[in-house]
Order: structure tokens, then C-alpha cells, then sequence
């Protein structure tokens, strides 16, 4: 499964490292390739509930940003004007985050492996393909085929 990731159009993918990026790419292929060697569907439908509750990068991102800029709007009452400036760079981030897709800080929570919606979502298409949501998988081949063509129509 060499290539089945393609978003060319990802901002946060595009200003991520390589090394990140495959790391997570990888664990999504353990575990479709998991499940297509297991073929449980209860157990499928159990870790898609897991996934559902599964925080993605611009929410941690968000609320680490909104809580570091209360936090600094606190201090600055308790402790002195300094800790507005830490304020005024989490929402500068914040702001960032927001126009271009990306910030410094998403990076850092990215190297954690926390990813963006659209690679969730990437996984809960591969295995509901699996699970027999859609029909297009193919019922034959071993499961290394199986959670290929699940990658594959995911990704269209």
C-alpha cells in the first residue's frame, strides 16, 4: 500500500514533516489491515464508535490555543500586563490556524500523532468499507487486497 494517501491539498499534511505523516499513515494501515484479517464486524462497529469520539487537530488545536489565552487574561490580573503578551500569541496563533489551515502549534500536536478530520474520516470509510457498507470492495483475495481496495475507494 504504497501511495494510498493522496491529499496533495491538505495544508496541514503539506506543512507536516514526512516522517509524521507516515507514522500516521501507517497506523491507519495496521489497523485496516487488522480488521481485514479479522473480518469482525462487531468489532469494526466498536472502533468506529472509538474513532467518533477521537478529537481532531483543529479542535485540540483550538482548545489548547483558547485555553492558553484565558489562562494568560488570568495571570495578567494576579500577576502583572507581562502575561497578556502569552494571550496575544495564542490567539495570534489562533488566528493563523484559522486563515492558513495550519500553525506552529499544530505542528508540534501533530508530531503527538494527532490527526486532521479528513484522515479520520479516511479510516472510518476504509473500514466501513470493510465491514460491507459499500459494495464496491471485492469479496475476494486475501485481506492485504481486501484493505487495499478499502483504502482506495475511501480516498474517492
Amino acid at each position: 500500500m504504497e501511495s494510498w494517501n493522496r491529499m496533495s491539498t491538505d495544508a496541514v499534511r503539506s506543512h507536516t514533516p514526512e516522517v509524521v505523516n507516515r507514522k500516521i499513515d501507517e497506523r491507519v494501515e495496521r489497523c485496516v489491515r487488522h480488521m481485514a484479517e479479522r473480518m469482525d464486524r462487531a468489532a469494526i462497529t466498536r472502533y468506529l464508535e472509538k474513532l467518533e469520539s477521537e478529537w481532531d487537530l483543529n479542535r485540540v488545536v483550538t482548545v489548547a490555543m483558547s485555553s492558553v489565552s484565558v489562562l494568560g487574561l488570568l495571570l495578567s490580573e494576579k500577576a502583572g500586563r507581562g502575561w497578556r503578551r502569552v494571550s496575544g500569541v495564542a490567539a495570534g496563533m489562533l488566528l493563523l490556524h484559522g486563515l492558513l489551515g495550519f500553525s506552529p502549534m499544530a505542528e508540534l500536536i501533530r508530531a503527538m500523532g494527532v490527526r486532521t478530520r479528513r484522515e479520520m474520516d479516511l479510516e472510518k470509510f476504509a473500514l466501513k468499507a470493510l465491514r460491507g457498507d459499500f459494495e464496491r470492495i471485492p469479496h475476494e483475495g486475501g485481506p492485504l487486497a481486501r484493505a487495499n481496495a478499502a483504502l482506495v475507494a475511501a480516498q474517492s
